[in-house]
């Protein structure tokens, strides 16, 4: 029987202001603020904060600023003092979960080895990354399985800027599928294959997001500036959102001097809004092409918006065993499916049963496996009124050609459930009474959606690029993505895919012909 991923999760981070307007619930929503010293005033403001009972959350001397916590009565004296330069909120960074998208593909089977429809895309497989060790890549993001089968375990080092853990575990799922698209280990039997797939390029993680999936901008900037100490040549940022930060600017303007490339989504809110840090100057904006390189609707669009990368369900890694897999197969032959988001771990053999729409009572499900139609009610409540009846399975058919993947939102279920294309529910129509057998269990490879899953394919390839020429400086390998990409939509930059889908042979060829100079 063949197995398959789901996980289709499409994933986005988002930020939220705490920022208020007036009065009391302002003074309170700012408690914990960012503050920047005038030259040579950093001694100045730290001893008058430490007098003030002010509890340093993040230390940012490279910038000359710190994060701090102090009573909200005390804000207004910390703005007017002379060594002050300027305050504003630390705000919030939420990873959240945007709708789910459609299946379009499927996931490989658990043994094998799959090679993602991103990696030829970008041009990944046509440059060898036998030198990809003298390029180190930091993802500031959600942690990293360091035991994972498929990721490399040499090379890594990293920080946990978090509330949980450490940075070589990943409570988000998030930080691990990224760091799949940039290095999953190609040649190994097993998963899929990264954009530098000979697991040599050197990994630094910095892990922002813990137990809660949410966090500070000053954590986020913490960790920039640990990539750059670190010796981070590219930063990838799967992350952003509406609020442009003052220290947002000085960290990744400090990182383009220092001669790091740093590289952020473009956004998940698929309009013409900018995200940040990537509509910063010194940050490369992706934004996220499908399968067939047209632009995801989940996309923003923007001037900002600088290079393309395939976004839309993307195949990578995730922690061991998090993700859900499931065999569905009637009188032996295998079913391509999807499990339901929420189903339970769980195994049922039995005669398949026609179970309609699911909207009705029916006694003659008892002991069976449910085949049912989608439509009318919602995908929970199929579920429920089958396991009600006595079903001990549930397979939803879709009503509109192609697979689906589909959600129980949270609702309590005993039996395993699935979903199955439109085609196979007419097969499975044929073989009523049959012994169909639904197995939903854990698994390490899961498909998401996002600009967050376009992001890591360019921080990747500059890095492949990079690695084949490292003479080159950070803004002539920019330079060169730019110039190299493969132009879509209208000719020319446009909002919707910059300058276009990165191509990392045609960056490196352009490279080798010209020089870093272009």
């Amino acid at each position: 029987m063949k197995r398959v991923s789901l996980g289709f999760a499409a994933v986005s981070l988002a930020v939220a202001s705490m920022l208020g307007a007036s009065g009391n619930a302002a003074a309170a929503s700012v408690e914990q603020v960012v503050v920047a010293f005038k030259p040579n005033q950093d001694g100045a403001v730290r001893s008058w904060l430490a007098r003030q009972g002010a509890r340093t959350v993040h230390d940012l001397g490279e910038v000359h600023a710190v994060s701090v916590r102090l009573a909200p009565r005390a804000l207004e004296a910390l703005r007017r003092h002379p060594g002050v330069a300027w305050v504003e909120p630390d705000y919030e960074v939420r990873l959240m979960r945007t709708a789910r998208q459609a299946a379009t593909k499927m996931a490989p089977a658990v043994a094998g080895e799959t090679v993602p429809y991103g990696i030829p895309m970008v041009q990944a497989d046509q440059v060898p990354d036998a030198a990809a060790g003298n390029r180190t890549v930091c993802i500031i993001d959600s942690g990293y399985e360091l035991g994972h089968e498929d990721l490399p375990m040499a090379g890594v080092t990293g920080t946990n800027l978090s509330d949980a853990g450490n940075w070589f575990d990943d409570q988000q799922q998030h930080g691990t599928h990224v760091a799949g698209t940039i290095a999953a280990l190609g040649g190994n039997g097993v998963g899929v294959v990264g954009v530098l797939p000979s697991g040599t390029v050197q990994l630094n993680i910095q892990k922002v997001f813990g137990s809660s999936g949410s966090t500070s901008n000053s954590t986020v900037a913490r960790a920039g500036l640990n990539c750059v100490r670190d010796g981070a040549n590219i930063i990838s940022m799967s992350l952003g959102g509406p609020s442009s930060s003052r220290l947002q600017e000085l960290v990744f303007r400090l990182a383009e001097l220092r001669g790091v490339l740093s590289i952020a989504a473009a956004g998940n809110a698929g309009d013409n809004t900018i995200s940040y840090p990537a509509g910063l100057p010194s940050v490369v904006s992706v934004a996220a092409v499908t399968e067939a390189g047209t632009h995801a609707s989940f996309s923003q669009y923007n001037a900002t918006v600088e290079l393309a990368a395939p976004g839309d369900l993307v195949l990578s890694t995730v922690p061991m065993g998090t993700a859900l897999v499931s065999d569905t197969s009637v009188s032996g032959a295998p079913y391509e499916s999807l499990p339901m988001d929420g189903s339970p771990l769980a195994s049922a053999t039995a005669a398949l049963y026609d179970f309609g729409l699911g909207d009705a009572d029916d006694p003659g499900v008892a002991g069976k496996v449910c085949l049912i139609q989608r439509g009318i009610i919602s995908f929970a409540e199929k579920v429920q009124r089958c396991e009600s009846n006595g079903g001990v399975a549930a397979v939803i058919y879709n009503n509109v050609p192609g697979m689906f993947a589909g959600t129980l939102n949270g609702a309590p279920t005993g039996i395993p459930s699935v979903s199955v294309s439109d085609s196979s529910g007419a097969a499975m129509l044929g073989q009523l009474g049959s012994s169909a057998s639904v197995t939903v269990a854990g698994g390490n490879y899961a498909f998401f959606s996002g600009t967050s899953m376009a992001t890591p394919h360019v921080s990747g390839v500059a890095a492949l690029v990079w690695s084949q020429h490292p003479q080159c400086s950070a803004a002539q390998i920019r330079a060169t993505l730019r110039l190299s990409a493969m132009d879509l939509g209208p000719g020319g930059r446009d909002d919707e895919f910059g300058h276009g889908l990165v191509q990392a042979k045609a960056a490196v060829d352009r490279i080798t012909t010209n020089g870093c100079g272009l």
